[in-house]
């Protein structure tokens, strides 16, 4: 069968690449194309646009980025039309896949959707687009599950690719050794976000508690996607940096403050210790609360169901209160042993690993299902 993938962002070609080399497995006579990236490039098929290209699309104040959007719109369009898939594989990516699922509804091709849009977070209505717009919905929150119910429309919850990077790791016992750590202290994990203006906000606060903390040593998880040098302003009296080496850290660490997003839940599945921060502007936080639809920020929480780490949003976003509770996760073993139950909580509701696996299997499954039978 033939497979059009389109994944916008580097997260995107990462989960699509370990489904393309599933469906490899379930499918032999699979053939590939899509919008993607070096690791979706790398299991084979055609790469007609690298993500990268695409990063303009974030821009939507310009006119010319509106041209540009409209204008990649157009072209991949063209492109599945010339390639006539089965299936139109979407990940993640709202903006741009749910005006190609709304296009390829009109054309009739079959969609399904990798990592469903954060709908639930705002503008929950759209529940009811994607219904009438996705052919097949493969979820990886348990709870998205349940939202999808609200509105008659059945998904697939297929586990979370996360869940399974960090059960496939293997750390690097050099990893001290290569990055100048001292073996005899403790360390504190800083992951400060992967986008600028993220850690501007977030970083310098951070670190402000390092005076209290002189016998650890505080390691930031720094990304090769931004300049090595633009974090050298950041390292002094002693902090050290590592670049892409999140799950070497978080193996590694006593503890960890935390930028909200993908890297809690990564932080919890190695069972550290977490505090969860995020500010913004204050005219963006504004408008947030009022669309935001969820009573948490961190996957964690919002996995759970209930506050199993504390989350440090905005005003309460201070080096003080980072400080008391740095102290609380590093002294109170009572409180730290509730944190890592509710992990446990965490890891149970997730289920197995395999998402990749058990994706492409229920994707071949549904795609011979509508093949007509034959003569």
């Amino acid at each position: 069968m033939k497979y059009y993938f389109i994944a916008g962002e580097r997260s995107g070609d990462t989960h699509a690449a370990r489904l393309l080399r599933e469906l490899k497995q379930q499918d032999p006579a699979a053939d590939f194309r899509y919008w993607g990236g070096d690791q979706m490039q790398a299991e084979g098929g055609e790469l007609v646009r690298h993500y990268r290209e695409l990063a303009v699309m974030g821009f939507w104040e310009t006119a010319t980025s509106i041209l540009k959007f409209r204008g990649y719109l157009k072209e991949c369009q063209r492109d599945v039309l010339a390639y006539q898939p089965d299936v139109l594989v979407l990940v993640d990516y709202g903006g741009f896949n749910l005006r190609m699922a709304a296009w390829a509804k009109e054309h009739g091709i079959r969609v399904f959707y990798y990592i469903s849009p954060k709908i639930w977070a705002w503008n929950q209505s759209r529940g009811e687009k994607i219904k009438a717009l996705v052919d097949k919905m493969f979820v990886i929150l348990p709870f998205e599950e349940e939202f999808y119910q609200r509105f008659d429309y059945r998904v697939d919850y297929v586990g979370n690719p996360t869940a399974d990077e960090v059960a496939d790791f293997v750390p690097d016992p050099n990893f001290l050794t290569q990055n100048g750590l001292d073996p005899e202290r403790q360390i504190i994990a800083v992951l400060p976000g992967s986008r600028k203006q993220e850690i501007e906000e977030m970083l310098h606060e951070m670190l402000a508690v390092l005076p209290a903390f002189q016998e650890y040593q505080f390691v930031v998880a720094g990304v090769s996607n931004l300049d090595r040098a633009y974090y050298q302003h950041f390292e002094r009296n002693g902090i050290k940096l590592v670049i892409d080496q999140a799950f070497n850290l978080l193996s590694r660490a006593s503890a960890a403050l935390v930028t909200s997003g993908t890297a809690t839940l990564e932080t919890a599945l190695f069972d550290v210790p977490q505090v969860v921060c995020y500010r913004t502007s204050g005219l963006t936080y504004a408008v947030g609360k009022a669309l935001i639809k969820v009573p948490y920020i961190s996957l964690v929480n919002l996995i759970v169901g209930r506050e199993v780490v504390p989350e440090f949003i905005q005003g309460k976003f201070t080096a003080r209160n980072l400080l008391d509770e740095l102290k609380r996760l590093l002294t109170n073993k009572a409180y730290v042993a509730r944190q890592r139950a509710g992990y446990a909580e965490l890891r149970q509701k997730m289920g197995q690993p395999g998402t990749a696996r058990h994706t492409a299997a229920l994707m071949v499954k549904y795609l011979r299902e509508a093949q007509p039978a034959a003569a």
